[in-house]
């Protein structure tokens, strides 16, 4: 894949990228109404929440065009069928319009892709038939690079919207006792982009922290980013002379070192 040196951009592209993460388990609702302002202001393409703050969203965000997007199975993904199927169908019912499934990541990596397939299949009608988008989280950290395809080929076969990297909580222990995760790397990115089909989109989530990250990972065919940095990768946007009027901006290469997303 030749990566662009320079890519055209405006504000509103960028915001239009964005799903601002409101997930962290810690939260208030004081904390949330506050991030779903940050949503609102900037105009973002969503703001992403657990399904109890769906009434608190629809309320804040009343008149604009950001869309109400809530997660199931989070972080890790091990409900069963049904009751994924049931959160996703409560939470459309409710009010959202978009829903982030976490993938049965030990069906995964057992290889029992009739139980995954069939999992994913059930959510997405679910979700689609309620006039909603699907993006199926996958957890790349805990995933090697076969699983990781022949999710991207389920996914493409099943018509789902989108693949997503990560929750941001899929935190793997290392050799030392520690715990740390990696999100979204170039390397997945570029993997992920490659082995869907045209019409499957990507979705990045946890590690793109800067305006810098976020343009490269643009320029990998990333259509949304996970974000909870929005207010600093907006305002340094606005730093750097990006405006409404679209116009062409340098982009960064971003090595893919130390362990970490970038």
């Amino acid at each position: 894949m030749v990566v662009p040196t320079s890519i055209t951009v405006s504000l509103r592209d960028i915001a239009k990228l964005i799903d601002h993460s409101l997930l962290h388990p810690t939260m208030t609702d004081a904390e949330v109404d506050a991030g779903l302002e940050i949503a609102k202001k900037y105009n973002v393409a969503a703001a992403c929440i657990k399904p109890y703050s769906i009434p608190a969203a629809r309320k804040a965000l009343a008149g604009t065009d950001v869309a109400i997007c809530a997660v199931i199975g989070f972080p890790h993904g091990n409900s069963t069928t049904s009751i994924k199927v049931a959160e996703a169908t409560e939470a459309m019912q409710a009010g959202a319009h978009e829903i982030d499934m976490v993938v049965n990541v030990g069906k995964v990596l057992g290889g029992d892709w009739a139980y995954v397939r069939e999992e994913i299949g059930a959510i997405n009608g679910a979700v689609t038939g309620l006039g909603g988008i699907l993006k199926v989280i996958f957890e790349n950290d805990y995933l090697r690079e076969e699983h990781i395809v022949k999710l991207c080929h389920i996914c493409t076969e099943l018509g789902v919207a989108y693949v997503k990297t990560s929750t941001g909580y899929g935190f793997v222990k290392r050799e030392n006792g520690m715990y740390s995760y990696k999100g979204a790397t170039v390397p997945h990115l570029k993997l992920m982009r490659e082995n869907c089909g045209p019409n499957v989109k990507i979705k990045a989530a946890g590690g793109v922290r800067t305006l810098d990250e976020f343009l490269y990972v643009m320029t990998l065919g990333v259509s949304r980013v996970g974000a909870s940095a929005t207010v600093a990768i907006m305002e340094e946007a606005k730093k750097r002379g990006i405006t409404e009027t679209p116009a062409e901006v340098p982009v960064k290469a971003i090595a893919d070192t130390q362990g970490g997303a970038y």
